[in-house]
């Protein structure tokens, strides 16, 4: 009887990464909720001022995101992208690309942060010690920016996460910086 042998494998080649553009939505495409979802200018966060960072980090004051509850919604047995948890990206988004456009070295910085391995610090100001842990609120936060940023959050090999009170501005702090580890 003869024995069967599998072909020889032969390598595949790396997979495209998928990227995502989170450009001013086009009012034909997002629909006339999307502004309506989105919050107004006027509650935003007020950005802190931040200690000097290194020349490529990206530092950003963003508002804090909903929680784990209200982040996904179940249709048809699938679990989805709830419109609160779309909202919050498209608003993160918009907030990434106003940073960089700010940025004097963005070409740089976009290079270095797309082939360097980083490290992200978030920290969470809440209005209360009580109501929310910090490891709800970091995949959200992280898929957002690194989706505004254009790269793969598989780069991401180093995560800190604060937890501090602030009752009149609650947001969170996120600093994406460059690392040699791994």
């Amino acid at each position: 009887m003869p024995t069967f042998q599998r072909p020889p494998r032969i390598p595949s080649s790396p997979r495209a990464v998928r990227m995502t553009s989170y450009r001013n939505p086009d009012k034909n495409i997002a629909g006339p909720r999307l502004a309506q979802r989105m919050a107004p200018i006027s509650r935003m966060p007020t950005p802190v001022p931040h200690r000097p960072t290194e020349n490529h980090a990206v530092t950003l004051t963003l508002p804090v995101p909903p929680s784990v509850n209200h982040q996904y919604a179940t249709v048809n047995g699938r679990r989805l992208m709830s419109s609160a948890g779309r909202a919050y990206k498209a608003q993160v988004g918009q907030l990434v690309w106003l940073k960089l456009a700010q940025s004097t070295h963005r070409a740089s910085l976009l290079a270095q942060l797309q082939s360097e391995w980083l490290a992200l610090s978030i920290r969470f100001y809440f209005t209360s010690a009580l109501r929310r842990d910090v490891d709800g609120g970091l995949k959200i936060a992280q898929d957002a920016l690194c989706e505004g940023l254009g790269i793969n959050d598989n780069r991401i090999v180093e995560t800190h996460l604060y937890k501090h009170i602030d009752k009149d501005n609650p947001r969170i702090e996120v600093q994406l910086t460059p690392t040699s580890s791994l």
